[in-house]
């Protein structure tokens, strides 16, 4: 007996009706993505693993799909380091290409290498599968889409603001309502780094801040002083634990925490312009919302970072984010281009709307109109019918086989068809066909030869 099939762990199956609530979600981005300037590109789904190692931190790199060299990729490995099993030393002479593990990197790599087609600054939108050798867990997957946004050759702070006008206009036209643009910036964080005496422990501090939410004050406390704060250290921070109150608010205790940090200040600086010109504008669903435990990435983010989260009481992680990396291409010798972007959650956001039930009742509907097969001479005439219908942008097909006509509606039921048409013999001598209405179980009756009426009435729906 044959074993049954399966798929990897992280991965899935997308049924008609999934895969037309993603082309919902992905017709929606793409459409603001435009009205917002943004032209697409697509990058190849591997590239050279000396573009993507060493871009994301230690825990990134161990998260990249490697692929093996095509024949015997074992030939370039000598017998002393293959019986000394060192993975960094083995895995660069069997692999030298790589899933992509963002397209963040990728598009920097595309800057780079077209940088004399580009013109500057450049506003690409990107909407391609990425692949992370991550745990499976809801809302987290091995392949996965990402929807991302970014401009480059431009370090004017309005890119920030339109970035998050960008984040309210998509999940205004999703009907997602009550999300929470969370913004930081890293120079804050440097700057309370620089404060509190630990610029060395950037990142350990940061890391520690970030888990506020999830352990506590007291939780927090503890793991910075294992990661090396001094108690001196952890009191100077401690402010920040409590930090409350409206944006304005919060900036003003960001400017007197770090008036003797330059950096910091500039950090303070520049989300003061872009929360008070979001402000001006006005957002019409999110909430923009200032996070000083926010780091994400701070591998390559150099100003702003923002981070979506989902309305409250749907738990769920992020379900966009993004930031400023003032130099990312400078990682493959193209210095001093600002960039700023932001990507969108694909499968977190389905999962969203899903479970608030927020996809139109109609987006299953993959057929609108269904004619019945009543033999070889009635079929040949309603496939003229159905032709008209499609030429029309209905969608309609015709049941491809004169079987039991029960069977025939049985199929249109499961299908959710909200009009069956019935050609037999009688109609075709009469030059009519008729119309059930399949949700009211009414019908009609139109003329062959002028199907206008009906179609007209579809086109309305």
């Amino acid at each position: 007996m044959a074993q049954k099939p399966s798929i990897p762990k992280g991965t899935r199956d997308f049924a008609p009706s999934e895969v037309q609530k993603r082309n919902y979600i992905f017709d929606i981005v793409r459409k603001r993505f435009e009205t917002f300037g943004f032209q697409p590109i697509e990058t190849p789904s591997f590239e050279n693993s000396e573009t993507l190692m060493g871009k994301y931190g230690d825990e990134g790199d161990r998260l990249i799909f490697k692929i093996l060299n095509s024949g015997d990729f074992l030939s370039k490995v000598d017998e002393g380091t293959y019986e000394a099993k060192n993975f960094s030393l083995i895995t660069p002479r069997i692999s030298e290409k790589a899933l992509r593990y963002d397209l963040t990197v990728p598009f920097a790599r595309y800057v780079v290498m077209h940088q004399n087609e580009i013109d500057f600054p450049f506003k690409r939108y990107q909407i391609q599968p990425v692949w992370r050798a991550d745990r499976p867990q809801k809302g987290r997957f091995r392949e996965f889409y990402q929807c991302d946004a970014d401009v480059v050759g431009a370090n004017s702070l309005l890119q920030e603001v339109e970035l998050v006008q960008l984040y309210d206009a998509v999940f205004t036209d999703l009907k997602l309502e009550g999300v929470t643009i969370k913004l930081n910036n890293r120079k804050i964080l440097s700057g309370i780094a620089e404060v509190i005496g630990a610029q060395d422990l950037l990142i350990d501090f940061t890391v520690a801040l970030d888990k506020l939410d999830k352990i506590g004050v007291d939780g927090v406390k503890k793991e910075m002083k294992e990661r090396g704060l001094t108690d001196e250290a952890i009191s100077k921070v401690e402010p920040l634990f409590h930090l409350s109150g409206s944006n304005i608010e919060q900036l003003n205790a960001l400017d007197t925490l770090l008036k003797e940090s330059e950096i910091g200040s500039k950090g303070v600086d520049e989300l003061r312009f872009i929360i008070e010109s979001v402000a001006d504008s006005g957002l019409k669903s999110a909430i923009l919302s200032i996070d000083v435990t926010l780091a994400r990435g701070l591998n390559y983010y150099t100003g702003a970072i923002l981070e979506v989260a989902a309305p409250s009481g749907v738990k769920m992680g992020s379900i966009g984010g993004g930031g400023r990396y003032d130099d990312l291409t400078g990682i493959f010798g193209l210095k001093d281009v600002s960039g700023v972007g932001i990507s969108f959650g694909l499968d977190r956001i389905y999962l969203v709307l899903e479970e608030l039930g927020l996809f139109p009742e109609a987006i299953d509907q993959s057929l609108q109109v269904l004619c019945l097969n009543f033999g070889e001479k009635e079929s040949l005439r309603a496939l003229k019918l159905i032709n008209q219908l499609r030429d029309a942008g209905i969608k309609a097909d015709i049941y491809p086989s004169d079987t039991k006509i029960q069977k025939q509606f049985k199929y249109a039921n499961n299908r959710n068809v909200p009009y069956v048409i019935l050609i037999g013999e009688q109609e075709l001598e009469n030059g009519e066909f008729v119309v059930k209405n399949m949700t009211q179980g009414s019908q009609e009756t139109h003329l062959l030869s002028n199907p206008d009426n009906f179609i007209q009435s579809l086109q309305l729906n």
